[in-house]
């Protein structure tokens, strides 16, 4: 069954109403989102901390990589060029990144804070191919928008 955005969007509303803390956000995000769809397999944060480099974050799911450069792999990708990365097939795009050997199928959105600045990236991996349409990108982003923009 689809996520049913307008109720996920409604829980997180409320459970991250008043906070600031970006970590904080990122674990309830990460967790809501994660079990409100059998296609996430892997669903979690991967953050700024350096220029040009991206560690792990807040994430539900098996283990993650711990670093990743910009340079490389899908988040990279998505914190390079600051848009939305939906991978049908993993195995077929360039550089990618194997942090699990089950992923088929990848969506890696932007994350942004108040003053507009990447702070992350939030990625969902699916155990399924092809998993991901534009409307899971659209609805994602724009919640992460939302509960983001009040991040300190």
């Amino acid at each position: 069954m689809p996520v049913d955005y307008d109720s996920l969007d409604r829980i997180i509303d409320s459970l991250t109403e008043g906070e600031t803390d970006a970590v904080a956000l990122m674990a309830t995000v990460a967790c809501e989102v994660h079990h409100s769809d059998a296609r996430f397999d892997w669903t979690g944060f991967y953050r700024v901390t350096a220029p040009q480099l991206l560690k792990i974050g807040p994430y539900q799911g098996g283990h993650g990589c711990l670093t990743i450069p910009f340079a490389r792999g899908v988040c990279g990708a998505c914190a390079r060029e600051g848009r939305a990365q939906i991978v049908d097939d993993v195995d077929a795009f360039p550089g990618h990144i194997a942090c699990a050997s089950t992923t088929r199928s990848e969506l890696v959105l932007p994350v942004r804070d108040g003053a507009a600045r990447l702070i992350g990236v939030f990625d969902i991996d699916s155990n399924r191919p092809a998993s991901f349409s534009r409307q899971d990108a659209d609805r994602l982003q724009a919640m992460l928008d939302r509960v983001f923009a009040r991040a300190a």
